[in-house]
């Protein structure tokens, strides 16, 4: 195995334990384990457990942060900017779920440089998505409602995602996505 590949199994196992377990509780140790290696061999390939939260969180919380800013400069119209941003959560949640449970559960066990770096990564996100909603609202593609409650009742929806999805896998993701998009932007009514 290379060692991209071994680091790369690392960075997964470590994202399902710190998935069911939380980043606080699992230790080098239980990942070797469950890894089938002994602890001392981790360290032949990643420096420590904070490096492989770096790792998870980053790599995704850059993915989100990217596309969203492809997606608020678009040409596209309001609706189908939605619609991309809908479908970049739960394209990440079915392809990465352990993953997006460490970005959304652990993020804050950061270290200095890379939680400022988080959390300005996040609050771009947001605002970007602030702006989308509110050209929607001036240009009467969505109804005039509070910006706030709309971004909290989309974005809570596709942030937790991973913790529905996950018992539910026999869903078709075609249908997840068709009937998500549906239900977040036009409602059951």
């Amino acid at each position: 195995m290379k060692p991209t590949d071994r680091k790369t199994e690392i960075i997964t196992i470590a994202a399902q334990l710190f998935k069911e377990k939380g980043y606080s509780a699992v230790t080098m140790r239980d990942i070797a384990q469950a890894m089938n290696i002994k602890a001392a061999s981790l360290y032949n390939h990643i420096k420590s457990k904070q490096e492989i939260l770096v790792l998870i969180v980053i790599e995704i919380a850059e993915e989100f942060t990217t596309t969203m800013l492809q997606i608020v400069n678009s040409e596209e119209t309001t609706i189908q900017k939605l619609e991309k941003v809908i479908q970049l959560h739960i394209d990440i949640t079915l392809r990465n779920s352990d993953a997006l449970a460490c970005l959304n559960n652990d993020w804050m066990h950061l270290a200095d440089a890379e939680l400022t770096y988080f959390i300005k990564m996040r609050e771009e996100y947001e605002e970007n998505f602030r702006t989308i909603i509110k050209q929607g609202i001036a240009n009467n593609d969505i109804k005039n409602l509070n910006v706030e409650v709309i971004i909290f009742s989309i974005l809570s929806t596709l942030r937790t995602l991973y913790l529905w999805y996950g018992k539910k896998k026999s869903l078709n993701p075609n249908v997840l996505k068709s009937n998500m998009i549906e239900v977040l932007l036009n409602g059951i009514i």
